[in-house]
């Protein structure tokens, strides 16, 4: 960065004479950074995968979390600074219940991607802040059919039928580009998710290192199974 820049750097709300935020860039880099987390449609829902290594052989699995239960028919998983990620699903959930409790219906799912949206620009537009170092790719389906989106620390927001966050991204968009086609059978695109996880990771999958959830036409959120897992993994 030049000298002069400097200035440009240290503050959110000023804009550097090309037009650029350097914080929001930053964040952004803190993705870039964060775990693989891989989201891709299939004929009557959505599944996020995420790559969950535990650092250590001391450390429970089982505490480590990196997909979360929004709504019954909305899951999301991040990529990035984990504690900044769980402000924005505790205020996605109370957005969820608060429009349930108002209106009588369940949210939609863009509607709440935007709130959360508007939350995330909001730490962009003030001083005394900083951005949110983590994006979310957000999974539902609703009354519209099924959706993934993709958030950005920025606040921006972007509809995908498969996507990827996080440091492998390259490796599974390329893959994706190649290998995924619309309406897939939901064994098809599990097995093309995991696929492209293990090529980003480049490492052995197991069942205590990968988290998956699956929201289908019923309208339910789950996170499978360890069983499940194993399942789906010895058929690679």
């Amino acid at each position: 960065m030049q000298p002069g820049q400097m200035a440009y750097d240290r503050g959110i709300t000023v804009f550097s004479p090309d037009g650029r935020l350097f914080q929001v860039e930053y964040a952004r880099e803190a993705v870039k950074k964060g775990t693989t987390t891989i989201g891709l449609k299939f004929k009557n829902g959505v599944i996020l995968i995420v790559d969950k290594r535990v650092p250590s052989r001391l450390v429970e699995p089982r505490s480590i979390e990196k997909i979360y239960h929004i709504d019954n028919h909305i899951g999301c998983a991040t990529s990035g600074l984990v504690a900044d990620a769980r402000i924005l699903v505790d205020q996605a959930r109370k957005d969820a219940q608060i429009h349930k409790i108002t209106y009588g219906e369940n949210i939609s799912v863009e509607g709440l991607v935007k709130k959360i949206c508007d939350f995330k620009q909001n730490y962009t537009q003030y001083g005394g802040v900083r951005p949110f170092g983590t994006a979310l790719l957000m999974a539902g389906v609703d009354d519209l059919g099924s959706h993934l989106f993709e958030t950005d620390p920025s606040g921006a927001l972007v509809a995908y039928r498969a996507g990827c966050i996080g440091a492998g991204r390259p490796v599974v968009m390329e893959m994706f580009e190649k290998d995924f086609s619309d309406n897939m059978a939901y064994n098809d695109a599990m097995l093309l998710g995991i696929k492209a996880l293990k090529a980003a990771i480049d490492e052995d999958l197991t069942a205590q290192t990968v988290e998956i959830g699956v929201v289908d036409g019923d309208r339910k959120f789950k996170r499978l199974t360890e069983s499940e897992l194993e399942g789906f993994i010895k058929k690679l």
